[in-house]
């Protein structure tokens, strides 16, 4: 099944996106994780790799038609760190790209987002929402919403692009319909946020200073004594694992504001900056709920 209105765009996509300027996996030398099909439990998708833009083993997915599936939630194939999420329409065709590094060299690809709901640096589960379906591409040309799916280890494209394989079942390429079992987390809306500050920032960051945003969340300022940096977080306690706005920002005095912002599923940050013995402006939003520091912990 050729999905309509691709056709279009696939010479474009085919040409640029050997030139896809992401930092390169590490080489496969983990096992390949259990990837599922990366939409919630339970949906069918139609997945087809006959689009003429495509040289190796990927795949365009597809459901009720274009206009019915944009929108529609896409989730993890499998855990793992979100390394790319970033409009890559003028570089590759790719528009909204969501890439995740899943450990020991793999990685998956989900492009033509209608909109990303991660942020780079976030740990994701399997079953998570990453993005929703859409046709966001390179400027000026234009898709029908579907979504591009790619699995990736080392090595030069297209030979680096590997054959799905779903909850253990190779794909059957050409095409086949294929029925989600990713039923692991990441769907819900409630419960208890599985992120800390701390495990946001990373190793060394320590909380020094928090404030709450009524029943919505609560924005984090750490710091690091090793490396002298602070960190600024903005973490969701409520409407868990759907994406709503939030914002993080950090502005170290005399240096410009770095802001984290968009619609994610847990939290929005890590923002970093070098602050030793500098004061520091930081704060948070989630829905319409601000906090705004004034310049304080000038240590």
């Amino acid at each position: 099944m050729k999905i309509r209105g691709f056709t279009a765009g696939a010479a474009l996509l085919l040409s640029l996106v050997g030139a896809v300027a992401l930092a390169p996996a590490a080489s496969a030398t983990g096992a390949q994780p259990n990837f599922q099909v990366p939409f919630p439990c339970g949906q069918t998708w139609s997945g087809n790799k006959a689009s003429g833009a495509h040289t190796s083993w990927e795949i365009d997915f597809s459901r009720a038609g274009a206009a019915a599936d944009l929108g529609d939630t896409v989730v993890a194939s499998a855990a793992g760190t979100v390394a790319v999420s970033a409009n890559q329409g003028s570089v590759n065709g790719f528009g909204n790209l969501v890439k995740i590094d899943h450990g020991g060299g793999w990685t998956t690809f989900y492009a033509h987002l209608r909109v990303r709901s991660v942020s780079a640096g976030t740990r994701v589960s399997a079953g998570q929402k990453i993005g929703e379906v859409g046709n966001t591409t390179k400027p000026g040309a234009s898709l029908a919403a579907h979504l591009h799916f790619e699995v990736r280890t080392s090595g030069t494209y297209p030979a680096n692009v590997q054959k799905a394989v779903f909850n253990g079942v190779p794909f059957g390429y050409p095409k086949q319909s294929v029925t989600s079992k990713n039923c692991g987390g990441g769907g819900g809306g409630g419960g208890t946020n599985p992120y800390s500050p701390e495990k946001i920032c990373g190793s060394g960051y320590t909380v020094i200073d928090s404030a709450a945003l009524g029943s919505a969340g609560k924005a984090y300022l750490l710091y690091n004594k090793t490396n002298g940096r602070n960190c600024v977080t903005t973490v969701k306690s409520a409407s868990l694992g759907k994406a709503s706005a939030v914002s993080a920002y950090l502005e170290v005095q005399g240096k410009s504001r770095v802001t984290d912002a968009g619609n994610f599923d847990y939290y929005a940050g890590p923002v970093t900056a070098a602050g030793a013995k500098k004061c520091v402006k930081w704060g948070g939003k989630v829905g319409a709920t601000v906090y705004d520091s004034v310049f304080e912990h000038c240590g």
